[in-house]
């Protein structure tokens, strides 16, 4: 994509990346409506008027909307017979409408779809480790700071950490690991520089990391390598990096909430779409790697409690697990409006602070003096 004008590329990663995330995860809730016996009457991404739209034998509708800013999967049956008009109760399917399935089935329906963004999350990571390879970062010193714990104790450029405290070490975060917890201890660091051995003596400084000091070195690890994988082995390792990120992101998200980290980072359309367009100009392999990460995101918030998400219909089929009935339609009503109201708070948080990274709120506010 590095031949297309920026402004083009742009969209066109931006179309490309969230049209697959939408697409699969859309498609998990068709395929699960399929398995459970529903049947699904629409299958749309994308919203506004159709650029294109057909019907498959089963009946299924399938469309592509214009604005690929999401998309839905509409099920039949699925408003309750409280809510249907006659004619949509007279053309429902005896055993595949979607309100007389049991609350088990139709929470599979609904959780399906972020289970599909977290398997296309290691399925694309499994697929750069399989091709590219899966990076491997080694215990090479790439950079020393100045007058650094590291420079201090006579560690250069291009040597290899062997071992730490008589702990060995072959990449970069097991060193992480063993100084982080040792601020101000001094450490036997055993290097080895062009092929010979030596031993020196390191004291990490202490550094206030969130609520805990860590101890640093000062170093930076030189270029990692890549090691490319089999299959197997790499839709494992793409697995567990997707549960890496998945930690990372509820971490994050919990230190927002506790106030612990700053919410500049919560981003919406618009800077999805500027980093689809700078991921794109990189390479393939990054965009694959952006796509993965922002499904693993898409995920997360689906499954957020929260009324007209999937998570906040699973949480009203646990209550009706729980309570043997569904919940009245009044508590359903406000919980949805409620729902509703905190994601249009969300989505205009979000793009004020896309707008502030862009600098059009200062251009706006210099306007007005």
């Amino acid at each position: 994509m590095d031949i297309l004008p920026d402004p083009v590329r742009t969209v066109l990663a931006f179309v490309l990346v969230l049209g697959a995330l939408v697409f699969f995860h859309e498609l998990g809730h068709y395929l699960a409506a399929r398995w459970r016996g529903v049947h699904v009457e629409k299958f749309a991404v994308g919203f506004g008027r159709a650029i294109a739209s057909w019907q498959d034998r089963r009946g299924t509708e399938w469309r592509i909307g214009w604005m690929p800013l999401g998309g839905y999967v509409k099920l039949h049956g699925q408003e309750t017979p409280a809510d249907a008009t006659p004619e949509q109760r007279a053309a429902w399917r005896p055993g595949e409408t979607f309100h007389e399935k049991p609350v088990r089935d139709r929470a599979i329906i609904v959780a399906a779809g972020p289970f599909a963004n977290f398997l296309l999350a290691a399925l694309l990571f499994g697929a750069i480790y399989a091709t590219i390879g899966q990076p491997r970062t080694t215990t090479v010193v790439g950079t020393v700071q100045e007058a650094s714990a590291a420079a201090r104790a006579g560690i250069l450029p291009g040597d290899r950490i062997l071992a730490i405290e008589g702990e060995p070490v072959t990449r970069f975060e097991e060193i992480q690991r063993l100084v982080h917890p040792r601020a101000g201890q001094p450490l036997s660091v055993t290097i080895d520089r062009e092929g010979n051995q030596r031993n020196v003596t390191a004291t990490p400084e202490p550094r206030v990391q969130g609520e805990r000091t860590i101890g640093l070195l000062g170093i930076g690890a030189a270029a990692g390598q890549f090691e490319r994988l089999d299959p197997f082995s790499a839709l494992w390792a793409g697995s567990v990096q997707t549960a890496d990120i998945t930690w990372q992101t509820l971490s994050a998200v919990w230190g927002m909430i506790t106030g612990q980290r700053g919410t500049e980072d919560i981003g919406g359309p618009l800077r999805i779409a500027q980093l689809s367009g700078q991921v794109a100009e990189v390479g393939i392999a990054s965009l694959l790697g952006f796509m993965a990460v922002l499904s693993v995101n898409l995920a997360l918030i689906n499954l957020f409690p929260i009324p007209i998400l999937d998570g906040g219909h699973l949480m009203f089929y646990a209550a009706e697990a729980i309570r043997g009935r569904p919940l009245p339609p009044k508590a359903q009503e406000i919980g949805f409006r409620a729902g509703f109201a905190l994601l249009i708070t969300l989505f205009v948080f979000a793009t004020w602070n896309d707008l502030s990274s862009f600098g059009v709120v200062q251009w706006v506010g210099g306007l007005f003096g």
